[in-house]
Order: C-alpha cells, then structure tokens, then sequence
C-alpha cells in the first residue's frame, strides 16, 4: 500500500511524471529549462557565412587582446575561449546556422577537461560571442511509471556584440574597388546585356534560368515561337509575291 502511494505521488498531477523543472526524478537528469530537441532551434538558429564567422573569430581575439591586463597571462575571454570558439566555427552550418556539438566532443578535440571547456563556454556567453539553449530528449521507459526524459547536447549560436565589432573599424564594410576593376565590371555588364539581347528564345532561358529543367521547357517554348514566327514570315513572303505577279495581268 505504501509503494502503491508513493508511486502516486511521485508521478504528479494527473499521474504524469514531472517535468522538466520541480518535481522530476532525481533518476532523470535534467537541466532547468532544457528544451525537448526538435521543437525549436530551427527557429533560434540564424544563417550565416564564411565572412561572418570569420568577423567573429576576429572580433573576438581582438577583444581578448584590448581587455588584457600588463603582467596577465589572459584576457577576459582566455585562450581556452578562443579554442573553443575557433573549433565552433569550424563546425557551423552556414546554410542552417546548426550548431549542437556534445561536451564530450569539445572536450576529445580540444584535449581539455570538461571545467575547462564549461568555463570557456560561459565566458563567450558572458562577453556575447555566444548563446546556447539547453535541450532534453524523450526515451523509453524502462520501468516504474510515467515518461523519461534525458539531457542532450546544447544547441548554440555564435554572434557578434556590438563592443568588439567596433574593435574591428573598417573591416565590418568591405573597402572600395579599384577603378580599373569597377570599369571592367562595368565593361562585363555591358556585354553580358548585348549577348543576351542577341541571343534567340530558344537559347535565353539557359542564361536567364537557374533550374536546368525549367530552361529547357522554356527553350522548347522558344523553338516553337521562333518556327511559328518564320513559317509566318514564309506566308507572307509568298502573299506579296503573289500579288506582285497578279499586278500586270489586271493591267
């Protein structure tokens, strides 16, 4: 009867089994406010590209670099950071933005410790260079009743704080072209202009159109607008020969 209540009382409200947050099992190892994977980084993640990133890895060794003391060995960040930081970029989705590698693999590529790592981590947090949510997962009951829930990897998001993007003066605008360079740019998109106009329907479609199969359905358009507009000519050719022979017998 004892266990029997127990059970009851451990489940919660409803009978389910607490949640992330009170009244979970010390049995389910889970952090405050972890959230269920799959329900919401692909809203929190942000593309990004190779300039961007590198901006990051910039910034961010440049703040390490204007914050450090004379006589210390480190800046607010520390060398571990920009460890870490550097292998985030390395791991970054570009398309995506997805970044979600495990404590575990930080740990075996960088060969630091896991307080090592963690301190680092929340030091890149703490300066703005990065962000993270942390996330659970459901698994199987295994026994006793109610649901399982287990932590997984963070997911996190690499950014730029306003404070060491300044540090970084005209590299955040990309610095004016050449003059030569502008006029063969120029000189390019006068003749791309003159080459397409010059080019008949059946062939514009494969300059103009990305998609392979639509370019050539829009070709075959083109062929068949550009044989229907000779035969036309054909006919009218023959109309005013027609009526050319027909004028000196009215005569």
């Amino acid at each position: 009867m004892m266990k029997t209540i127990g059970a009851v009382l451990a489940a919660g409200p409803g009978g389910c089994a607490g949640g992330v947050g009170h009244g979970r099992r010390a049995r389910d190892p889970v952090r405050r406010g972890s959230r269920l994977v799959g329900t919401c980084e692909g809203a929190w993640w942000r593309r990004t590209d190779r300039q961007e990133v590198r901006r990051v890895l910039l910034a961010a060794r440049r703040y390490e670099l204007a914050g450090r003391e004379r006589g210390r060995r480190n800046g607010p960040l520390g060398h571990v950071a920009l460890e870490v930081l550097e292998l985030l970029a390395n791991l970054v989705s570009y398309r995506s933005g997805r970044l979600e590698p495990s404590y575990a693999y930080l740990m075996q590529r960088l060969r630091r410790s896991k307080d090592a790592v963690h301190r680092a981590l929340e030091a890149l947090r703490q300066h703005g260079f990065l962000d993270w949510l942390r996330r659970h997962e459901r698994v199987e009951l295994v026994e006793g009743p109610g649901p399982r829930v287990r932590q997984v990897s963070n997911a996190y998001r690499l950014s730029l704080p306003p404070r060491a993007a300044r540090l970084l003066g005209h590299l955040l605008s990309a610095p004016p072209l050449p003059e030569d360079m502008v006029q063969e740019q120029e000189d390019r998109a006068t003749w791309l202009r003159e080459h397409k106009a010059a080019l008949p329907l059946s062939e514009l479609p494969l300059v103009e159109v990305e998609d392979d199969r639509l370019a050539r359905l829009l070709g075959e358009l083109g062929r068949a607008v550009e044989a229907r507009a000779r035969q036309q000519a054909f006919l009218g050719k023959e109309r005013e020969s027609a009526r050319q022979g027909e004028t000196p017998a009215r005569r």
